[in-house]
């Protein structure tokens, strides 16, 4: 064998010894690239406001840390400021002309797709408010449930409440004198702290059912259902501006709607015994209807009237009867 042949075949030696060395890199190199694409960073919920219909952040750029009930951070939540109190009054003021409006038929129809799209959504609901209130899943399956069923309830009251509270009055003379309940107007509501989203259902669904519009201020240690309520009446019937959300402190939301001239009644439920005074007398200066905390302290319970009395107004309208002829009589 020559010399050149002889360098030739230690060569190819060479390469075949290389070829395993070569198949295991490429191996490690397609394994890395595998494990490369599965793993991916989770893409974290970003909770924001709602006023007008839209998800804005506060104006003042602040959140604040929400925590399960073992002290694990959940999500940043919008710290809402004063400003943001007042857009949201601006917004329920704007929406409520076409909200009291409605035929109470319509109102109905509405809130009855609120409760649709609830039930679609049951079970994102039921693990946030487990993490909120550090319920068991079946305790938080209760809750929602409940939630559920009392927006469907009070969706069937919209078109009925006028037939308890209204009617004909016996008068002495030749009129007619008919009673019928009105809307109050723009109400803002204090959410129940120790409920985050049974008792926020409590509160807003028997104002919005009345044709009342709603700002309303979230349990400040939970606010993660209600924002996520919010998705629900953002994509369901409900015009904007009929319901807004705050997430923050009552104690700092308080005072500015309380004092607010263009709120007609404010829900003091979720304030302690100090701030419910101080709310009362500032709500005094353009007389607001008051809900003192205290008219429910069981959410599970079933709900009466006395929520929905409590935002309407009672219109008296005197007509004469035969004294204008066949159409007075017929009237």
């Amino acid at each position: 064998m020559s010399e050149q042949d002889e360098r030739a075949t230690k060569a190819a030696g060479k390469a075949a010894k290389a070829k395993p060395k070569a198949k295991a890199g490429a191996a490690a190199a397609q394994g890395a690239g595998s494990s490369a694409t599965t793993a991916r960073l989770s893409v974290l919920k970003t909770y924001k406001l709602f006023v007008g219909g839209k998800f804005p952040r506060s104006e003042s750029g602040r959140v604040y840390e929400v925590t399960d009930s073992e002290g694990n951070w959940l999500a940043n939540a919008p710290l809402s400021s004063r400003k943001d109190a007042r857009d949201a009054v601006v917004a329920a003021r704007k929406a409520f002309g076409g909200w009291s409006g409605a035929t109470a038929y319509n109102r109905g129809q509405v809130l009855y797709r609120v409760a649709e799209m609830l039930e679609g959504r049951r079970e994102q609901f039921v693990g946030e408010v487990a993490d909120a209130e550090g319920l068991s899943r079946a305790k938080a399956a209760e809750q929602v449930d409940a939630a559920i069923d009392r927006w469907v309830w009070y969706a069937g009251w919209t078109d009925k409440i006028a037939q308890v509270v209204g009617g004909a009055n016996p008068v002495a003379g030749p009129y007619f004198n008919l009673s019928t309940p009105e809307p109050t107007g723009v109400v803002a509501v204090l959410a129940p702290q120790d409920s985050s989203f049974l008792g926020l259902v409590s509160v807003l669904a028997p104002a919005v059912a009345t044709g009342n519009t709603v700002v309303a201020v979230t349990a400040e240690r939970a606010p993660l259902p209600a924002l996520s309520l919010a998705e629900v009446l953002a994509t369901s019937d409900v015009p904007g501006g009929v319901v807004n959300l705050l997430s923050g402190r009552a104690a700092e939301l308080g005072p500015p709607l309380a004092a607010h001239q263009d709120v007609n009644a404010i829900d003091l439920t979720g304030a302690d015994d100090e701030l419910a005074r101080e709310l009362e007398i500032a709500a005094a200066d353009n007389l607001k209807r008051v809900v003192r905390p205290g008219l429910t302290s069981d959410w599970a319970v079933e709900p009466g009237l006395e929520r929905m009395l409590a935002y309407l107004e009672t219109k008296t309208v005197w007509h004469p009867t035969g004294s204008l002829g066949a159409a007075g009589s017929a009237y």
